[in-house]
């Protein structure tokens, strides 16, 4: 019998979960899956370590299950497939543990009540986050439950990397760059060292390009600046997210245009970048393919916006020593990942295109002075780590 753990990312509408084993000292997958469309047309599916499917189901349209069917259908799932595994303890992501909160937690009420208090920080991550972790104290306060920040693995930067100029009043509140996708950036800076010892102990930049897509600047491992800053929708041009933006574009859109603050927050949010450049499509693959200018354009701005803040961090770090791409478009997207190598051969970037075209690891020359590489990330083995490691020093 082995303990298992039980990893758990719930948004909006979804519950996206893995399950490991713990198997001589290691943590293996055995389970992962997700339930979409809660509110909706809800669908399961399940796959197993080698990525056949062991488990699906769909619910008829307009049968809602909600966040509390879709953990009762996940819970009767899991029951029938471990067998003679002990559930160990769930891991959750949580995407803002404000400046409190630099590590992994153990979840009690308490604690819960207090990263309530950073809803208004991450309004479409935050609520869903914390609502399996409730119903889990409510109905299995006995099973052990860890909270993994994405913003923990940032709050080591330089106090001045995190600050804005704003007066006390307002920057002694909480309002501060905190940065996002830190789990990600954390497992890159865990298993960079077995591809590039030389880039992990020196000056790297991580591209975490996906639907929400940013960039961390990292010093031997640690975090010196980000991209993301007091919220998700800073940065990088996204799926659907902005990015960077001149405040005064907001109160031009509040005064002139006489929008509120929540149609502002779906305009950012749901109604811009690639979506909102492009008229076509938030995805990737759809642009790329597409002949559409705007599409298009919508590439060329995502590109050019890299380019900027590539050289914004390499100036963080004072050089560079290695790129590294992850995520679901750096981690598949050749034509991102050459376009973006390419406009760094200012810094020292030599692109080898055969093995850019044949998905890595290594993508750059071998006398590069500047590597790239492309990683898989892994944000749910990081969370079972961190909560593992919670469960074994309590």
């Amino acid at each position: 019998m082995s303990d298992a753990i039980l990893v758990i990312n719930a948004g909006s509408s979804s519950i996206k979960f893995s399950l490991f084993l713990e198997r001589g000292g290691a943590l293996e997958l055995f389970l992962g899956g997700q339930i979409e469309g809660l509110y909706s047309a809800p669908r399961f599916k399940a796959k197993d370590a080698a990525g056949t499917v062991v488990g699906a189901r769909q619910w008829p349209d307009g049968e809602p299950l909600g966040h509390d069917g879709g953990l009762s259908h996940l819970a009767d799932f899991l029951r029938e497939h471990l067998g003679e595994h002990r559930l160990a303890a769930v891991g959750h992501r949580v995407v803002h543990g404000g400046s409190a909160y630099a590590a992994p937690v153990r979840l009690t009420a308490e604690i819960v009540r207090q990263l309530e208090q950073f809803i208004p920080l991450a309004p479409l991550h935050q609520p869903h986050n914390l609502k399996p972790i409730r119903l889990l104290l409510d109905n299995q306060p006995q099973l052990p439950q860890v909270a993994c920040f994405d913003t923990a693995f940032h709050r080591n930067q330089p106090e001045v990397a995190q600050a804005f100029a704003l007066p006390p009043a307002i920057t002694d509140r909480g309002v501060l760059r905190y940065g996002f996708h830190g789990l990600s950036y954390e497992y890159i800076a865990s298993v960079l060292p077995e591809v590039d010892p030389r880039a992990a102990a020196g000056r790297s930049v991580v591209l975490h390009l996906g639907n929400g897509a940013s960039m961390c600047a990292i010093h031997g491992g640690r975090s010196v600046a980000g991209t993301m800053g007091f919220t998700a929708v800073d940065g990088l041009p996204m799926g659907t997210r902005s990015g960077n933006l001149d405040p005064g574009v907001v109160l031009y859109l509040m005064d002139e245009l006489k929008m509120d603050a929540r149609a502002i927050e779906k305009l950012l949010y749901q109604q811009s970048g690639l979506l909102g450049v492009s008229g076509v499509s938030s995805d990737m693959r759809t642009l790329l393919a597409s002949d559409e200018p705007r599409a298009k354009f919508a590439v060329e701005l995502f590109v050019y916006r890299i380019g900027r803040e590539l050289g914004s961090l390499a100036a963080a770090l004072g050089g560079l020593d290695a790129l590294v791409f992850t995520a679901g478009i750096g981690e598949h997207a050749a034509a991102i990942r050459e376009r973006v190598c390419r406009a760094a051969a200012w810094l020292g970037v030599e692109l080898d295109p055969a093995a850019n075209s044949a998905g890595g690891p290594r993508l750059s020359m071998a006398d590069s002075r500047v590597a790239a590489w492309v990683l898989p990330t892994n944000e749910e083995l990081m969370i079972a780590r961190h909560t593992r490691r919670l469960l074994n020093t309590a």
